[in-house]
């Protein structure tokens, strides 16, 4: 008789930062009962993904098994941990279990999408157990950059396991629970088999510092400035918005908020109950009256969105708002690796403006992830069985791991679609699924594998040649006439490059065949290859090629 497994299979999240999904599964092979630990999204680029809105994780091989899907379980309410729960969850229909601060954003994500907010239930943290099929389910509080950020207590019947989430070890962060070593070594107590462990700063070699270091700095900072002050950071650190707000009603400032997310999350904070001491704050068109050396911005864009609150200003103005020389403006940010484009020609558009920046210091930024001497005492403190790295690329899960097995510990890096078995003394890889990407492109969803993402790209490098002709019977009807986008209108020739296309096809039309003539795919063929052939010729470019062979009975 074949023995139950525990099984952890990532879908998101292991190889790459962002667009989290992790299913733990138990029982038979094949039969295990499953939950899904977070459903987040991460952002497209310009360069591999153009005009896509939003990155999914391939969640077919569970929606195919969603019948013995028993739960989903939200840790914190950053975009990479909930983004995709509207969108995606209505291959899964499970019920979601959220604290109530991630609750509020995960329900404005099933509203967003057309779905029933009321299946997100709000959860209570360690002690409450959340019973989902064979799993026992605690949500541990914990410290990060976001309020109500929490881990996972999971009992199940071959063990306990921990799943991070996201997380920091920070014993005053100003919002949000603090780092309790009594409650994680309580957790620890009965023995873990698995810790599921964040390692995103695995590479930072020195303590993590608390987000209450931060406050005094922002206070010196602010308060010296002689001009308007402009602040951003992640619109979801409450927190740190808090401290910036705090810091500019220290320095005598009025302070603004700018930015629909800024707003947004302020506004969780105080519903949620969880902000009930806000600075005040004027208004845009009261801000626009204020005199600059009495005036704060705290703006949304600190990893270069071009729509937020920063790049506007950069661009000239926002609002009515704008910067000037001798003004400051401060990243009270981390720039994400593969954002560095966007935040830097947003610096570079205010330094041509004479504004004075301050950016990339850690006496005005704490990272929300623990670093690598917080991740060996946490490793010491829940002394598991074995460890699992998550959330990041492959270079910090294989970082983690060596770092966990210098202590004397098994552990495994499980990359996306690989299905790790955990139940016996070492953890091992048994199988592997099928694991992709799936874009919001404007309202609908699509997979990677569909071309359109691909096809838009070779139109972006290439350009697009659309070529048109009328038959009749096995006789054209007049020449073929041709249109360009994206294309250089002359070539080596000299001629226009319309002329020149429209000269080649034209004098193929005349010698075709009655057979080619007569089979418009055929037909289609062979004006395409001719027309990226005549391009090449004249602008050393082969475009992408649409015929339009219309045939007159």
């Amino acid at each position: 008789m074949t023995a139950d497994r525990l099984i952890y299979l990532p879908l998101g999240g292991a190889g790459e930062i962002g667009m989290n999904a992790y299913v733990y599964g138990y029982g038979k092979p094949g039969k295990e009962r499953l939950i899904l630990v977070d459903l987040g999204v991460t952002f497209p680029d310009m360069d591999t993904t153009p005009g896509v809105n939003l990155i999914m994780p391939d969640i077919t091989w569970l929606a195919d098994n969603a019948d013995r899907l028993e739960a989903i379980f939200i840790t914190h309410a950053h975009e990479d941990h909930v983004g995709a729960v509207g969108r995606l969850y209505p291959r899964l229909k499970a019920p979601i279990h959220a604290r109530p601060f991630t609750r509020y954003h995960a329900q404005r994500k099933m509203e967003e999408a057309g779905q029933v907010p009321e299946v997100v239930i709000a959860a209570d943290s360690y002690p409450q157990v959340i019973e989902a099929g064979p799993f026992k389910v605690s949500f541990l509080p914990l410290s990060h950059s976001i309020p109500e950020s929490a881990g996972l207590v999971i009992d199940t019947p071959a063990g306990r396991i921990v799943h991070t989430g996201d997380f920091k070890l920070d014993e005053t962060p100003v919002l949000g629970d603090p780092f309790d070593e009594t409650l994680w070594r309580e957790i620890a107590k009965p023995g873990v088999k698995a810790l599921v462990c964040d390692s995103t700063n695995v590479f930072s070699t020195h303590p993590g510092r608390s987000e209450a270091e931060v406050g005094p700095e922002l206070v010196k900072l602010i308060s010296e400035a002689p001009h308007m002050v402009v602040a951003t950071t992640f619109a979801s650190n409450v927190a740190r918005v808090k401290q910036l707000a705090e810091a500019g009603k220290a320095a005598g400032r009025s302070v603004c908020l700018l930015g629909r997310a800024m707003r947004r999350m302020i506004q969780a904070g105080v519903e949620t109950g969880i902000l009930g001491d806000f600075p005040t704050t004027v208004s845009v068109e009261d801000a626009r009256d204020i005199p600059r050396e009495s005036l704060m911005l705290i703006v949304t864009g600190s990893q270069g969105e071009r729509r937020a609150a920063s790049a506007q200003l950069a661009r000239g103005k926002y609002m009515g708002l704008s910067m000037a020389e001798g003004d400051m403006f401060l990243f009270s940010s981390k720039t994400i690796p593969g954002n560095e484009r966007g935040v830097i020609r947003i610096m570079n558009a205010f330094s041509e403006m004479g504004v004075d920046m301050v950016a990339e210091s850690d006496r005005y930024h704490v990272s929300g992830h623990a670093n690598r001497p917080d991740l060996q005492r946490v490793h010491d403190i829940i002394n598991p069985q074995m460890v699992i790295p998550m959330h990041g690329e492959h270079r910090h899960l294989r970082e983690h791991a060596k770092l966990v097995e210098e202590g004397g510990r098994n552990a495994l890096v499980v990359v996306n679609g690989a299905v790790c078995n955990l139940t016996g003394d070492t953890p091992h890889i048994v199988e592997h699924v099928d694991t992709d990407r799936i874009y919001l492109d404007g309202d609908i969803l699509i997979g990677s594998l569909d071309g359109v993402v691909r096809d838009r790209i070779r139109m972006a490098l290439n350009g697009h040649v659309i070529v048109n002709v009328i038959v009749e019977g096995d006789d054209p009807l007049g020449d073929p006439w041709v249109e360009l986008m994206g294309l250089p209108e002359t070539g080596k020739s000299k001629a226009p490059l319309v002329d020149v296309l429209e000269e080649d096809l034209g004098q193929f039309l005349m010698r075709a065949g009655r057979k080619t003539l007569r089979d418009d795919d055929k037909l289609g063929e062979e004006l395409k290859r001719l027309a990226r052939k005549s391009t090449n010729d004249e602008i050393g470019r082969k475009p992408e090629v649409t015929v339009v062979v219309s045939r007159l009975e």
